[in-house]
């Protein structure tokens, strides 16, 4: 179980993550943001498309499952989703426009949440139970990996 504080900086990390992330692609050129740098990874565009989808997917979750007794999860395929035109585009600032409205009502949505909602859980078919608290904190540290990524692929660009 996470304390009140350790809850609190996960909510901090969603927070900043799309100011985070505007700042490390907001200069970058069409090709920069499109071209595969690393073998087997996905472009810079396609992690930032990939945080909104997987960020949306994880809002309704929450939602669920703080309104449901341990509702069904239902899963994706990322790297399928991935493929997709809208996915691929260049063209990242309506993912990161989506990603600052959608992180500002997430973030108000934990402020909310009592000691007993945070223990509640869902049904995901691939992980398990999991909880409201498992989630803050997951979906924390999954931003703080994509910035991770889109640091080592602008590394690999600049190294080109």
């Amino acid at each position: 179980m996470l304390t009140a504080q350790q809850r609190q900086s996960y909510i901090d990390q969603i927070r900043a993550l799309p100011e985070q992330l505007t700042a490390l692609v907001h200069d970058l050129s069409e090709e920069q943001l499109t071209t595969p740098y690393l073998t087997g990874e996905w472009t810079v565009a396609q992690n930032v498309h990939h945080l909104a989808d997987s960020h949306m997917n994880s809002y309704i979750r929450c939602k669920l499952i703080a309104t449901e007794d341990n509702p069904p999860l239902k899963p994706y395929d990322q790297d399928q989703w991935a493929t997709f035109a809208d996915a691929t585009a260049a063209d990242v600032s309506v993912s990161l426009q989506l990603l600052s409205s959608l992180h500002t009502r997430w973030v108000i949505f934990w402020g909310q949440l009592s000691e007993e909602t945070w223990q509640r859980t869902g049904h995901h078919p691939e992980n398990g139970i999991v909880s409201l608290e498992q989630q803050v904190q997951l979906y924390a540290e999954h931003g703080l990996a994509h910035i991770d990524q889109l640091q080592r692929t602008l590394a690999a660009q600049s190294a080109e």
